[in-house]
């Protein structure tokens, strides 16, 4: 238990000291609009009873504002305090798969859950996920709690299942005396936590819609026991999954009428197609596997080609490469010859990847197909299968045990130091507006909103004569760009050139009127 206490002080400490220096990070970007500008957070009877696919998200920025109002040194605090325990939890659910009947029957243990390894593992988990640079858009960009606060949920109702699943099913017992009652009552709290924190997840981002399905996969992965009983287990968390479509749609209409609207509600965007955005997808998973394993060039704001051939070299390679990647944890599964503890811990790991990224990297286009936050949940089966690599390569290689160990925590602790360090840097560029755009027009030269937004940026300082540099680059980009030949009108507007202003503001009133 000290050991414990010890794990997770040092989990707190890392998540504080990366993230030291954002609780006075600005508003960005989407914040605008959904808390600066958003009328409804300023009134907690808004909330009251629940209404919209993202209530419970935008109920804890409404309890900011109202203690804090927009001072965002209380909304990164939260963030902040989301992350680490997400953290925690990540921990707590690598302890409590080595618990599941699977590992506990594993004889004898193999690399890394041979003696001395399962508690270095739960560790560096947590704390590869509480320091990898990946992580910063969904914690110091504050409207992305909604990705952080789902996957807390998340990660609480799986971990909550498994822990009611390991806790033993004692016998009710005689009338007048005994323990079992308590027992059976402490068991079914844990499952009712489970139910209630995948109903809170789904009401806050639809990325929790994958999440029966990871708990299904995590029962007959680690678990036994006859097929009935479990699927009665399984059928309330199942029917959650039903909260996210029906939050979306009007339940009053027709059903067709539902149906097309459920279907509308789906394609964020007409301006990609639906198949162009998969073939897209495909390229941009890529992109996010090596920001998982070298995270450089991070960028809010991404020029990310389309790709419209399933056939192009680089959609039908990068297909080729996952594809590979989720027959391998397929083969995990059913090879005799690697039915051991690590390789089921590394298909898991892999079909999380795939699984909770399914939502955002699918069929359903997205205005913007790449985002660093959408790999915040993702990125836990890629440290799973990570960690666990590490351990059973370097145990298997180094036949010492006590060595080896050393060995891998040496490397990982290595790799958290190098990871907190760029994670900081990363938490330098949010820190002052100016600098965040100006890093995402240096990577993204060609991207109109880079420049526009960058140009709003320079307004807001009174650097009148560099903002309206930036909105013509964005013109010259992108030149039916309603946005920017409004700010460029609003330029020319304070610097008293009424005529180019109004000029402007036509073209940008018949672009969008």
């Amino acid at each position: 238990m000290g050991k414990r206490i010890f794990h997770v002080l040092l989990i707190i400490v890392v998540g504080f000291l990366v993230y030291s220096n954002t609780f006075h990070v600005p508003f960005y970007f989407d914040d605008a609009n959904n808390i600066v500008a958003n009328h409804k957070l300023k009134d907690l009877t808004n909330f009251w009873p629940p209404a919209g696919s993202r209530w419970f998200g935008f109920l804890t920025f409404a309890l900011n504002y109202y203690f804090g109002g927009l001072n965002v040194t209380g909304y990164h605090i939260v963030n902040l305090a989301i992350h680490i325990f997400n953290a925690i939890l990540v921990y707590w659910l690598v302890i409590l798969t080595l618990k599941t009947p699977f590992f506990s029957r594993s004889t004898p243990p193999s690399p890394p859950f041979s003696k001395g390894g399962m508690g270095g593992f739960a560790l560096f988990s947590a704390l590869i996920f509480v320091s990898h640079p990946i992580q910063t858009q969904a914690v110091t960009y504050i409207v992305q709690r909604f990705a952080s606060l789902a996957t807390m949920f998340y990660l609480l109702s799986l971990v909550m299942y498994i822990k009611f699943r390991i806790t033993p099913s004692l016998p009710l017992p005689p009338r007048g005396g005994g323990m079992g009652g308590g027992a059976v009552a402490t068991r079914y709290t844990l499952y009712a936590v489970s139910l209630v924190s995948a109903i809170l997840a789904m009401k806050i981002k639809e990325i929790s819609f994958t999440l029966p399905i990871i708990i299904v996969l995590y029962e007959f992965m680690f678990f036994e026991g006859r097929f009935k009983k479990r699927i009665i287990y399984l059928i309330p968390l199942l029917l959650t999954m039903l909260i996210i479509p029906l939050s979306i749609i009007s339940i009053d209409k027709p059903i067709g009428d539902a149906i097309g609207e459920l279907r509308e509600a789906s394609q964020e965007t007409d301006e990609i197609p639906r198949w162009s955005y998969l073939f897209t997808q495909f390229r941009v998973i890529i992109t996010y596997i090596r920001l998982l394993f070298l995270p450089i060039n991070q960028n809010l704001d991404y020029d990310y080609p389309l790709y419209h051939s399933f056939f192009e070299p680089n959609v039908f390679l990068s297909f080729l490469f996952l594809l590979t990647i989720f027959s391998f944890a397929v083969y995990l599964i059913y090879a005799k010859r690697y039915r051991l503890p690590a390789s089921r811990f590394f298909a898991f790991g892999i079909f999380w990847f795939f699984i909770t990224l399914s939502v955002e990297s699918s069929i359903i286009p997205i205005r913007d197909v790449i985002f660093e936050h959408r790999m915040y949940l993702p990125s836990i089966g890629f440290i799973i299968v990570f960690v666990s690599a590490v351990f059973y390569i370097l145990q298997a290689m180094i036949q010492n045990p006590k060595r080896s160990l050393v060995t891998c925590c040496l490397l990982l602790a290595t790799a958290v130091i190098v990871l907190s360090i760029a994670a900081y840097q990363r938490n330098i560029i949010w820190k002052d507006k100016v600098t965040l755009w100006e890093d995402v027009v240096r990577k993204s030269p060609q991207k109109a909103r880079g420049h526009s937004n960058t140009g709003v940026v320079y307004k807001d300082k009174g650097m009148t004569d560099k903002a309206i540099e930036h909105y013509q680059i964005a013109l010259r980009i992108k030149p039916d760009y309603a946005e920017a030949h409004n700010n460029l009108g609003n330029a020319y507007k304070n610097k008293g050139m009424t005529d180019k202003a109004i000029e402007h503001y036509q073209i940008a009133l018949r672009i969008k009127p």
